[in-house]
């Protein structure tokens, strides 16, 4: 009854200061700015009574992301004193990454010692991949093109930062690319990035962080122990049993801790660029943001309806995942309790963990539609006029070169500069979008974690394993 009780005030209260925050902002009557941020921390002393009565994560999760909004209006320079918490909190669930992929992976194969099922699911999920992604840029041209966004830009008076010194290419593979002629550029770039998937050291694969050289040798790894004799098999077979249910014990262990990461992150973001930057490139973020929402609507949704997967029961399965990658913008930090969220929700482990993984290289929905929507910005804004063929050039380079890119926040950027060099395009322009770079970023990381969850139940599905019962059993407790 309490819960109901304070649910009711928690919604008159959001809905007052939503109509005076309209007010305000369009200037309709004459409101002090004190004033308004006496409504905030109002709101805010009610989101936190809504928190501590239903008492779970996820809504404290999302009430932390909206005090964090709070403290970087009000409180600028405390919000970006802030920001160590929310690196800390990424690092913390950067140390779950290696063993729960090695671990998951391994069992996952050499558990059932089923090697047909491994190459079933890899050949699916590519195919799934691929159309996804496809999909996604497709919907990043056509809205660009639409809107024009780019187009009239006052490039002068854009927010200039100093772009990132940094490459996607090696100093080595630099050096190569001199001595190979240009129009062979491509094979190489491509067969390096082949090359770059093998992992040296594991125990450095696993430092950096390269997710895709841990499902790597974790699928070979995986498939070696599956050709053991059973005898010689069950030890290390049992140990990345325990170690992978270890790892899911430790990762709810570090989610307690996320309601002051994605808080800070969020505060950390608003203090430093300030909700004004909203208003210097609104034309570029509302084509993201309405793109993404056409790719949800018009490509995801519907593959779910078809599959019959129960959309309300996804939601409420992936929503801790999303709304933590969208305040750290790093899918990295959604990674544990993506693939926590999707088993529960009836996805078999085996699948979940090659799907998730690998779909962080291979399934970037909402990278993918950004860089080329960007792309074409960049292009309008500099008044370099691009042909259809030119600009689905652009996209699929773009979609060769962003694998990998999902679990590094801003590193989609890094790619943007490189291609915009190889095409020509001004990078001065991409400097001047770097201000709102992190807003956006917020909006495709939770794509690219969304996609994937989809991606796994698409391949469950299609293998015939998804247990159909498991979503009506999640607990509905958490319901916010």
């Amino acid at each position: 009854m309490l819960k109901k009780q304070v649910g009711v005030i928690t919604l008159f209260t959001v809905s007052i200061a939503i109509i005076l925050t309209l007010i305000y902002e369009f200037n309709w009557f004459s409101i002090h700015p004190d004033f308004m941020m006496v409504v905030r921390w109002v709101v805010a002393a009610v989101l936190t009574l809504n928190a501590v009565a239903r008492k779970n994560l996820t809504t404290w999760i999302l009430t932390c992301l909206v005090l964090g909004v709070f403290v970087g209006l009000d409180f600028p320079d405390l919000a970006r004193a802030m920001q160590p918490l929310s690196q800390g909190f990424i690092k913390l669930v950067k140390t779950i990454v290696g063993p729960i992929l090695f671990a998951t992976l391994v069992y996952g194969i050499a558990g059932h010692s089923d090697l047909k099922s491994v190459g079933r699911m890899a050949w699916k999920s590519m195919l799934y991949f691929f159309c996804a992604t496809s999909c996604a840029i497709f919907i990043g041209l056509i809205v660009i093109n639409i809107t024009q966004a780019g187009v009239g830009v006052d490039v002068a008076h854009m927010p200039h930062e100093e772009l990132p010194a940094m490459s996607t290419i090696a100093d080595a593979d630099q050096k190569a690319l001199e001595h190979i002629a240009p129009q062979a550029h491509g094979v190489y770039k491509f067969n390096a990035f082949i090359r770059d998937t093998f992992p040296e050291n594991i125990v450095k694969a696993v430092y950096e962080n390269k997710v895709l050289q841990i499902v790597v040798f974790g699928v070979i790894f995986g498939i070696g122990l599956a050709l053991v004799e059973e005898k010689k098999r069950k030890p290390l077979v049992d140990f990345t049993e325990s170690l992978s249910e270890a790892m899911f014990k430790f990762t709810n262990i570090v989610m307690l801790f996320a309601p002051i990461g994605v808080g800070a992150a969020m505060a950390y973001t608003v203090g430093h660029l300030g909700v004004d930057i909203l208003k210097n490139l609104f034309m570029l973020l509302g084509s993201l943001y309405l793109a993404l929402l056409l790719f949800l609507s018009c490509i995801l949704l519907p593959i779910a309806l078809f599959l019959k997967v129960p959309i309300r029961q996804f939601i409420h399965a992936i929503k801790e995942p999303v709304s933590i990658a969208f305040a750290t913008t790093s899918s990295d930090a959604a990674l544990p309790k993506a693939m926590n969220a999707m088993e529960k929700f009836g996805v078999p482990r085996k699948i979940v963990s090659f799907v998730i993984p690998t779909g962080y290289s291979f399934n970037l929905d909402g990278t993918s539609l950004y860089l080329s929507l960007a792309s074409i910005f960049v292009a309008q804004a500099a008044g370099i006029p691009l042909s259809i063929g030119q600009q689905l050039l652009i996209a699929f380079t773009l979609m060769i070169t962003s694998k990998g890119v999902a679990a590094v926040p801003r590193a989609s950027l890094i790619v943007l500069i490189a291609t915009a060099d190889q095409f020509g395009l001004p990078t001065f322009v991409i400097a001047a979008i770097l201000g709102i770079d992190e807003l956006m970023d917020m909006a495709r990381t939770s794509v690219n974690v969304i996609g994937n969850c989809l991606a796994t139940v698409v391949v469950a599905k299609w293998e015939g394993e998804f247990d159909e019962e498991a979503p009506f059993k999640m607990d509905d407790t958490s319901e916010v």
